[in-house]
């Protein structure tokens, strides 16, 4: 087996008695695991944390499987992708190569088998050690504590915030709409005709911005916002 000291996997699972096992024999093999219990979770810890892997179960609450694989395409995150299932049918096992899988187990199975499967994709992959961290300018992001620092000073951040932050560093340089903060952040779980995203917006400007420089987030009146340097 290669070196897996620094692989971090996520788990997407909603059985939590077969969650605990797949964690416990990962871990026992050095891999780093996360979980999630619902699709909607799954896809926002995709979205704010590095991981080398994704495991997913395809029937899950609040999103189901498939959804959150297309989901996760759409944004150009291209980390391999298992999917567990108990649909067996030739059809359905397609249906989840199409959506964005790289390879498909059905239940039950043998967690050797699971484990051989985790090791070939990552091989397949020549997965480099996920970066542990964001910067931009004096603003880093320590992803695997969740934790933000200006210089060395650090600052707290809601998850909500949190998450928008990451959402702006990983676009940096590049306008991003209200409606693809919606999208990517809240995942359309709030009303669009709602000032949120202005409101959340100016929070987080408060936190990071307010007491620092240079300032990172700027406003591009009729588009959306940036973070990035005045020019």
């Amino acid at each position: 087996m290669s070196d897996v000291s620094t692989i971090r996997i996520l788990l997407v699972e909603d059985d939590r008695e077969l969650a605990a096992l797949i964690r416990r024999g990962l871990k026992r093999e050095g891999y780093a695991v996360d979980h999630a219990a619902d699709g909607e979770s799954g896809l926002a810890r995709a979205g704010t944390e590095p991981y080398a892997l994704l495991i997913c179960d395809l029937m899950l609450p609040n999103m189901d499987g498939l959804s959150l694989i297309e989901s996760l395409r759409r944004r150009g995150n291209r980390m391999p992708v298992l999917i567990l299932s108990a649909k067996t049918l030739v059809e359905e096992r397609v249906e989840g190569l199409h959506a964005g899988a790289d390879d498909y187990l059905t239940k039950p199975f043998a967690f050797d088998e699971l484990s051989a499967r985790v090791e070939a994709l990552l091989r397949r992959s020549r997965v480099e050690p996920p970066a542990a961290e964001i910067r931009v300018e004096n603003l880093r992001v320590d992803l695997l504590q969740g934790k933000v620092f200006r210089d060395e000073t650090e600052i707290q951040l809601q998850p909500q915030e949190f998450a928008l932050l990451v959402f702006l560093m990983r676009n940096k340089g590049r306008v991003v709409t209200r409606s693809m903060i919606i999208e990517q952040v809240w995942h359309y779980n709030i009303d669009p005709l709602t000032n949120v995203v202005e409101s959340r917006i100016c929070r987080l400007r408060n936190k990071i911005d307010r007491s620092f420089s240079p300032k990172l987030i700027q406003t591009v009146r009729g588009y959306g916002y940036a973070l990035r340097t005045m020019e």
